[in-house]
């Protein structure tokens, strides 16, 4: 078995595929509507290994559990910080400041994309 994706819900596709262009360097590889949009995002890949699956379909509340997020994993410790910074410079809410929590979690931030959704970017972990 192997994770193909990670489906999200959001309610401003557009904004949702700048962000994740922005601090996760994905791309739209695959762009359809059916009876809602549907945005396939990845790095390239074609067929793409993984894929970021954004369903644009509205919703009036975002109640996401506290821990529930993506896990991004980036080369460097360095990289995390300018992430990091990147976000607070345009704004965008980092609940997740740097921090390194040991050798099994690694050095991570977490930035929340436009939905809401929880996005850790991290280096040093045992995955991946």
């Amino acid at each position: 078995m192997k994770c193909t994706h990670v489906a999200l819900q959001v309610r401003d596709i557009e904004k949702s595929i700048a962000f994740y262009a922005r601090y996760a360097g994905l791309k739209v590889v695959h762009d359809r509507t059916d009876d809602i949009r549907v945005v396939w995002l990845g790095w390239g890949e074609d067929p793409p290994r993984f894929a970021f699956v954004l369903l644009h379909k509205p919703y009036d509340q975002n109640r996401q559990p506290e821990w529930q997020h993506i896990g991004l994993a980036v080369d460097s410790r360095t990289e995390v910080d300018a992430i990091y910074q990147r976000a607070s410079a345009d704004g965008v809410p980092a609940p997740w400041p740097p921090k390194d929590a040991g050798p099994i979690v690694g050095y991570y931030c977490g930035l929340s994309d436009p939905d809401g959704n929880l996005i850790e970017f991290s280096f040093g972990q045992r995955l991946g």
